[in-house]
């Protein structure tokens, strides 16, 4: 019963790159899931994250909210047992935070 729970998922970078992929609970939140995504980060990238609120995760063409369940935001493709989903991510850096941080 718990594998059923577990969500296999790889988010695609800007560039094509991958991070994972990596099982999370079906019960964890996009909020944890970026900010795994921001430990996770390749350190050689010339855009690099500094909050979760930088980060925006699409699925299926939906922008994820912070407060929803992997569960919550899984689309089911005919039920493909042992799947990966593929989310990809957006960077976005809040301008108002930088020019607040910078001075």
């Amino acid at each position: 019963m718990p594998e059923e729970d577990l969500v296999e998922l790889k988010f695609r970078l800007y560039d094509g790159t991958d991070i994972g992929p990596i099982c999370y609970s079906a019960a964890a939140t996009v909020a944890m899931l970026k900010e795994r995504i921001i430990a996770d980060w390749p350190k050689d990238k010339k855009v690099i994250p500094k909050t979760a609120n930088d980060v925006k995760l699409i699925s299926a063409g939906k922008i994820l909210e912070n407060n929803k369940t992997v569960s919550q935001c899984r689309v089911p493709f005919g039920e493909l047992p042992g799947g990966v989903i593929t989310m990809h991510v957006v960077v976005q850096p809040s301008l108002a935070k930088t020019k607040t941080e910078g001075g």
